[in-house]
């Protein structure tokens, strides 16, 4: 009878078995990539042709100074400010009801449209004015700008008020 098995010897591969076990692999996958691999070499060719290679080879070996460089730029003011600016804006612009919104661009559109199909060059009277503000769609537009330029005056009053507090 045979003996029984108590130890099992793992086979230790050399540097040499492994470097030729991954060139395999990789002549496999080389193989396999062929098309990719044909288009990424005239890809980089052509970036070679006209200098794109030499160019970003140039800004890693200067990288410490694009960043010094982007750095000053995006902490001067008119950049700060800029970021300010969006982030107010879509601050307000969250804060409006998308159906608000949605209603207002609809009209303006529709008001662009009614001032290009006007093409007469008449001065507009008082009287006409008079008269156009008894038409419903005027008086809404005007309502809805005058309480427009309430709301927007409360805010400035208020904002001056708080200004001055502190």
């Amino acid at each position: 009878m045979a003996i029984p098995v108590t130890t099992i010897k793992k086979k230790k591969l050399t540097e040499e078995e492994i470097r030729q076990e991954r060139l395999a692999e990789l002549q496999s996958l080389i193989a396999d990539q062929e098309q990719a691999l044909n288009k990424i070499l005239e890809i980089t060719g052509d970036l070679e042709d006209i200098g794109v290679l030499d160019a970003l080879q140039a800004m890693v070996k200067a990288k410490e100074d694009i960043a010094k460089i982007a750095l000053a730029q995006v902490s001067r003011e008119p950049f700060t400010n800029l970021i300010n600016h969006v982030i107010n804006t879509s601050n307000a612009i969250s804060a409006i009801d998308p159906e608000v919104t949605a209603k207002l661009a609809d009209g303006i559109k529709s008001g662009l449209r009614e001032a290009e199909a006007d093409n007469e060059d008449q001065k507009v009277g008082v009287f006409q004015l008079m008269k156009a503000l008894n038409d419903p769609d005027i008086n809404r537009a005007v309502k809805f700008g005058l309480n427009f330029l309430k709301g927007m005056g409360k805010e400035l009053g208020d904002s001056k008020k708080s200004e001055s507090a502190l």
